[in-house]
């Protein structure tokens, strides 16, 4: 029987790091649930307990059902019968498993039949689906809906729908419209209340939803007449059993082919109100993507483990010239270079969600007592630093996840094209991981404020503080001057003032401060387990290499040449 969890020790190192005790006092309030539910942990040490057993049934289910079933889900994909979605045979065959196995809303409050689990753990199972089968982990990670109707929902519409998803509930949001893809803004389905049935009504067509059958949906609408950008837009919950939407048509993918990306009708849907009006995209749907996009970083380290592992499998089978290609330079290189970015963007991952946990954790606190100025400050100093690492996570951890299938199918040579190997469908579902949720560019948009507010800059320097082994004096010393020279290049692109400049060299100045906090993080992991002296060690040497050659472009780059790629524009 294989197990995704026990047979990567990785998972168990992350999960044991010196923060989780904050975040498991925080996010069970010391323990006050201990009196109510018989199966809610007395200290933190249960806590990681049920954890621990927890991602083992996870890792177990992953390694039996799920990713034994993924090419025949690739093969048979979703259809359409009577307006309804018929998943593929392997999919059901997983949702029966997961949802017998009471792993949906694992992060839900107890009161409403969640574990009450913090994001790390939450993460750790999107990780292992992913690497099972990405498209599955569609439909496994969509339950991030719940969390954003607990966070923001009414009492009422908690307890309507909360209750739901721990029972099996799959959700949606329906957020993307033929017109309004990355911006949605520009979102013109309408939502207008309808006073005889007291309830909304929503009218319009949304695109590219995925899991867009799901019983539970959160819809981005048009509230406000006469409006056209965000301030006019609300979000709200549709029930699926009010069967009031159509599908039109399941999108045939490149990948990802067995979670149903949708195209929805919705006519006179009867829908409910989530929180305030007016706040649907500037607030709700901003948390929502945060989560989606971290999601996202999960996905694609699990793809990247995948394609990994099939790589290392493969290179010591294959034979050439008498030896295994494993142990010809040319690809040894390839592998070891896969395996340090596989630890580089899981220590990134993991970082990411530890600071969502403690401000969501204090943000729910706060619904209790009032928080101490001390527990302000810290929560605040979190959400900063989760808002900053999200989209760089995102960023980072896609491109090494195409970066990585890609090499994987390499080192399968002729083979890796053929459908006979499971590097083929791997390298395929990795593609869409740049691309949904915001592209990559997109996240530069968002990363490169975390370069000019200083919150990288000030991230590393906190990274750079910590104690470390007098072994590995060296290595802090290669960053510590990489951080100087991506401050000389950051004054360099700002001291121009022109936002053309900014914007022109966004992405190298994000992955300049990126390979750093991605070095620190390392080296960190190395300070904690000596096996991680490899992987900090491969890693800042390449990404100082890296780092000077972007720097040399920023700092030999003559803005006058800026018109000759605006020029292609114009050819």
């Amino acid at each position: 029987m294989a197990n995704f969890y026990t047979d990567n020790k990785n998972m168990k190192f992350h999960l044991g790091h010196p923060l989780m005790e904050k975040i498991v006092r925080l996010k069970e309030q010391n323990y006050s649930d201990k009196d109510k539910f018989d199966y809610a942990p007395t200290d933190f040490e249960d806590t990681i307990d049920s954890y621990d057993k927890v991602l083992e049934i996870v890792g177990e289910i992953c390694g039996d059902i799920i990713g034994p079933n993924a090419e025949s889900v690739d093969h048979d994909g979703p259809t359409i019968v009577n307006n309804e979605v018929v998943y593929a045979p392997g999919t059901q065959k997983n949702l029966d498993a997961i949802n017998n196995a009471g792993l949906f809303g694992m992060s839900l409050p107890r009161e409403f039949g969640g574990l009450n689990f913090s994001m790390v753990p939450y993460v750790m199972a999107a990780e292992l689906v992913s690497r099972a089968d990405a498209g599955f982990a569609n439909i496994w990670g969509l339950q991030d809906c719940a969390e954003t109707i607990h966070e923001f929902g009414s009492q009422e519409i908690k307890e309507e729908f909360l209750p739901r998803f721990p029972k099996g509930a799959t959700a949606a949001m329906d957020l993307t419209e033929p017109d309004a893809g990355s911006d949605l803004q520009a979102v013109q389905l309408k939502a207008t209340w309808d006073e005889a049935s007291k309830v909304w009504r929503l009218n319009g067509v949304k695109r590219f939803i995925t899991n867009g059958d799901a019983d539970v949906s959160l819809v981005l609408a048009r509230s406000e007449e006469g409006t056209s950008d965000a301030r006019g837009l609300s979000l709200f919950v549709y029930d699926r059993a009010d069967k009031a939407m159509t599908i039109r048509r399941i999108e045939n993918k490149l990948g990802i082919k067995g979670s149903p990306t949708c195209e929805l009708v919705f006519s006179n849907a009867p829908a409910q109100l989530v929180g305030d009006r007016k706040m649907g995209l500037i607030k709700y749907v901003m948390s929502l993507m945060n989560s989606a996009r971290l999601g996202v970083g999960a996905q694609s380290v699990g793809i990247a483990e995948a394609a990994y592992r099939e790589a290392l499998k493969y290179a010591f089978e294959r034979e050439q010239f008498g030896k295994a290609i494993a142990q010809y330079p040319a690809v040894y290189e390839m592998l070891t270079w896969m395996s340090v970015r596989v630890d580089a963007i899981r220590s990134l991952l993991y970082e990411t969600a530890r600071f969502v946990d403690v401000y969501k954790a204090y943000n729910f606190v706060a619904e209790t007592r009032k928080l101490e100025a001390d527990e302000r400050q810290d929560s605040k100093n979190f959400q900063k630093l989760a808002d900053a690492f999200t989209p760089l996570l995102k960023l980072i951890s896609s491109e090494y996840c195409n970066s990585i299938a890609y090499d994987s199918l390499q080192i399968h040579g002729g083979t890796g094209f053929m459908k006979d190997f499971p590097i083929e469908r791997i390298y395929r579902d990795a593609r869409i991981t740049t691309i949904y949720e915001g592209t990559s560019q997109l996240q530069v948009v968002a990363a490169i404020k975390g370069v000019t507010s200083g919150t990288y800059l000030k991230a590393i320097k906190d990274y750079e503080a910590q104690p470390i082994k007098p072994e590995h004096e060296y290595l802090r010393r290669t960053l510590a001057d990489m951080t100087i020279r991506f401050e000389a290049a950051q004054a360099k692109v700002e001291n121009l003032k022109d936002g053309d400049m900014l914007d022109f060299h966004a992405r190298r100045l994000v992955e300049i401060a990126g390979n750093i906090i991605l070095g620190y993080l390392l080296l960190g992991d190395a300070q904690r387990e000596e096996r991680f002296t490899r992987s900090a060690t491969i890693f800042i040497v390449k990404a100082d290499s890296e780092n000077r050659q972007k720097e040399s472009y920023i700092q030999h780059f003559d803005p006058r040449q800026l018109g000759l790629y605006k020029a292609t524009l114009e050819a």
